[in-house]
């Protein structure tokens, strides 16, 4: 029996390290999937914000997060420097999306707030419409490209007293000597999956080195949200589709509508 993407060749954009899943639901599907790392990410170097705020990590209120990264990053510089996940007590945990309350609920913690649309702005507005923020002391953990709507949302409209701490990096991974490189440039794929907008600009930052040739399949660019949408559409990059939920299942689901 033949599988949707059977005969496709789909291309993941993902950091290295966090391609599998991706990977695997696509191989399932049939694809040929061809990996290329657009981008990395790594604890922040500049560490002193972080650290002064783990002295006390207790004190908040809500600690809001807007990737999965961020709670990966967070929570191992957390037990790095007190030994103890219960070092933030009664803290309510808030996540931006799916995949973010997927990394909070492994380390067995609850999500006390995820919005229905995963983007920064939804999530400020659900956490302002909690009522909760008048004066409360809120931590919202980010990377170092993050836009600077959500706090302001907190701030301006919660009127809450907001600490923001970036907790990761996100750095443009050179493609110009992978083989997948030449791969794509040469013969090119079905479809290329944007799961972040740090991929995107990373995309086009590197596209010297990613035009396809004349004989090349011309990829169709599909999105995993409204964020990264939108990053593709200042950089002008054409949308084929953009996953209904922000899930990586969803992406797959829609690729595969898409393409079979």
């Amino acid at each position: 029996m033949s599988l949707p993407l059977q005969h496709r060749r789909v291309c993941v954009t993902r950091p290295a390290d966090q391609a599998d899943p991706l990977t695997a639901l696509l191989e399932e599907q049939g694809a040929e999937v061809l990996r290329l790392p657009l981008i990395e990410t790594r604890p922040t170097r500049d560490r002193s914000v972080l650290a002064e705020i783990l002295e006390q990590p207790g004190i908040y209120d809500w600690i809001v997060f807007t990737s999965a990264n961020g709670v990966r990053h967070f929570f191992e510089a957390l037990y790095e420097q007190t030994g103890d996940l219960r070092s933030i007590a009664f803290a309510r945990l808030a996540s931006v999306g799916t995949t973010t309350s997927w990394a909070l609920r492994d380390l067995y913690l609850r999500v006390e707030l995820q919005p229905e649309e995963a983007n920064a702005e939804a999530l400020g507005q659900a956490l302002v419409a909690t009522g909760s923020l008048d004066s409360a002391r809120v931590l919202v953990v980010t990377g170092n490209r993050n836009r600077p709507e959500l706090p302001r949302i907190l701030d301006q409209e919660g009127r809450a007293i907001v600490d923001t701490v970036p907790v990761y990096e996100t750095r443009n991974h050179p493609v110009d000597a992978l083989p997948a490189t030449t791969t794509f440039r040469e013969q090119g794929a079905d479809a290329i999956l944007f799961t972040s907008g740090s991929a995107v600009e990373s995309f086009v930052d590197q596209l010297e080195h990613l035009q396809p040739g004349p004989t090349a399949r011309p990829a169709r660019a599909f999105s995993i949200g409204p964020s990264t949408s939108r990053v593709m559409e200042e950089q002008g990059i054409p949308l084929a589709a953009e996953a209904p939920e922000a899930t990586l299942e969803s992406l797959v689901a829609t690729v595969a509508r898409h393409l079979a």
